[in-house]
């Protein structure tokens, strides 16, 4: 094998893409700012498991493991970013009140998450950590919306699910860990069958719901639905009523519910959501509630907090919207002179793309769209248009 040739679903970034992807970095994470979201930046190599603390098998099967050659111990290539904010809100902030965090980072896969998908995704996210209440819930989503507003990304469809369905329908009944989990992969692609199957000695008003949910999707007589056939426990009724309220303040987009909808369902503990383009196969970006994800950190009770969050691969997103046109530039000719080295040097200080023609190159093509040109004139370099 040629050593130049990557590992499957590993690939370098050249020169446009990879300045679409960072153009759509500084837009994002400014519309974060806008919102009053700090940005941090942890560390992509952690101890195992203050990396894996409190996620789940899911995350622990996509996440590179080695030993430190240091201490012996071992670690971990992160595969998921949103662990790492909550031990940085919940053991290095240690605020008592709202805090408001944003970052951007690579992550590494062991595996793709889909067909196509590369494992070296460029994750994009931001937390709320400190607030109970659906505001917060409708400010993340508000949050990703103007996100990939500002990657001009049209026609999006908001898919909106809440974890405390599924939960309450199975908290009173005696499953395993094996079962659970192969629940919700039935309700993930909607089996009938195999959710008769596995419910069997379930409480009848339990059962008669996870079938229900089976077919409970599309607009929102869905939610009207669900109320006349989902037993009504408060977590339910709670559920459905934020469902609601989420629904009525999101403008600008199209709205669906898949109240079957269970993915992450180890991780997730209320409303959750995924944002599709038109046409698009896959979600852009997913996000939802995750309470008391910090308490897992250590035993501190105060530290128990709700949070809420979204991310994105910027990678992915790049590949869903149109690609940038070729940058506008100057050209310049190569040379010491130091009246040109300073007309060139005074043109980039005001943000200009100037690019020196070497001897020999000078009818090579980059990304660069010249459409200027630096020419001298009765002594004076000065800017011609092409």
């Amino acid at each position: 094998m040629s050593a130049w040739v990557l590992p499957d679903h590993i690939a370098d970034v050249l020169p446009s893409e990879a300045r679409h992807i960072e153009e759509l970095r500084r837009q994002l994470l400014d519309t974060a700012r806008g919102y009053g979201y700090e940005l941090v930046m942890p560390p992509l190599l952690e101890h195992l498991e203050s990396l894996l603390t409190g996620t789940g098998e899911a995350l622990d099967l996509q996440t590179f493991k080695l030993v430190d050659q240091l201490s012996g111990r071992t670690l971990g290539l992160r595969a998921d970013t949103t662990p790492q904010v909550a031990r940085i809100d919940a053991h290095l902030l240690g605020r008592s009140g709202l805090t408001r965090l944003c970052y951007c980072g690579p992550v590494l896969h062991t595996r793709p998450a889909r067909p196509h998908a590369t494992r070296e995704p460029l994750q994009l996210g931001a937390e709320i950590y400190g607030h109970a209440g659906p505001e917060a819930d409708l400010e993340i989503l508000q949050l990703a919306l103007d996100c990939l507003r500002a990657a001009s990304v049209g026609n999006l469809q908001v898919d909106l699910a809440d974890a405390r369905i599924v939960n309450s329908l199975l908290q009173a009944e005696p499953v395993s860990d094996s079962r659970r989990h192969d629940i919700h992969d039935a309700l993930a692609i909607k089996d009938a069958s195999a959710i008769d199957r596995l419910t069997l000695g379930f409480a009848p008003v339990n059962r008669a719901g996870l079938l229900a949910l089976v077919h409970l999707y599309g607009d929102a007589r869905v939610l009207d639905e669900a109320a006349q056939c989902l037993p009504a426990t408060p977590a339910i009724t709670e559920a459905l009523s934020q469902l609601r309220g989420l629904a009525a303040h999101i403008p600008g987009a199209a709205i669906s519910f898949d109240l079957g909808d269970s993915r992450g369902y180890a991780y997730y503990s209320g409303t959750r959501f995924a944002i599709y383009a038109q046409g698009a196969s896959d979600a852009l970006a997913r996000g939802g509630r995750y309470d008391g994800v910090g308490a897992v950190f250590g035993h501190r009770i105060d530290r128990d907090r709700p949070a809420v969050g979204f991310s994105l691969d910027l990678k992915e997103l790049v590949s869903a919207v149109k690609p940038l046109a070729l940058r506008a530039a100057i050209r310049a000719p190569w040379g010491h002179a130091s009246h040109l080295r300073e007309a060139i040097a005074a043109l980039r200080s005001q943000g200009e793309t100037v690019v020196c023609v070497l001897p020999g190159h000078e009818s090579e093509i980059d990304e660069f769209h010249c459409d200027r040109e630096l020419v001298e004139a009765a002594g004076h370099w000065v800017v011609k248009t092409l």
